[in-house]
């Protein structure tokens, strides 16, 4: 591989990782209306609070979470997602795939308790869009805790 294309892959990979950091900040921040910046239009989510598919189910289903675990209704910070450990396949030019760890804390909760909400894995596709990576499915696997059947 010669050094441009090295170059090419280590910057298609942090573009990729930042969308992950960048879902993080607009949700925990209640800014679901922008999350254009990380999804395609097409887009595939299934997360806690269901599945969403395309860019307008995504936005709405995110703005419903957000209120959903402002118990206090502080309008500010209801969780904190923690991303960590990403790893990033690039397929080709135009696709690559990738997985990482969550850390989802929550805010609402006496301090005597323990914030964890969660402990997660996404994995994720990822697709350039004119020029701009974008996560195109996602698919986050509850870890911690296990439900009880």
């Amino acid at each position: 591989m010669t050094d441009n294309k090295r170059i090419n892959a280590l910057l298609d990979r942090e573009e990729i990782r930042q969308l992950r950091i960048r879902y993080s900040q607009l949700l925990d921040q209640g800014q679901a209306e922008k999350m254009e910046q990380v999804f395609t239009e097409d887009a595939e989510v299934k997360v806690t609070v269901g599945s969403m598919k395309g860019l307008a189910a995504i936005k709405q289903g995110l703005k419903q979470a957000y209120h959903t675990f402002d118990t206090q209704n502080r309008a500010h910070f209801p969780f904190v997602h923690a991303i960590t450990n990403h790893d990033i396949s690039l397929i080709d030019e135009n696709h690559a795939s990738g997985s990482c760890y969550l850390l989802d804390f929550v805010t609402d909760r006496d301090p005597s308790q323990h914030p964890f909400l969660l402990l997660g894995h996404y994995v994720d596709q990822y697709v350039r869009v004119q020029g701009e990576w974008r996560i195109s499915n996602s698919e986050l696997d509850i870890l911690w805790p296990q439900e009880s059947h």
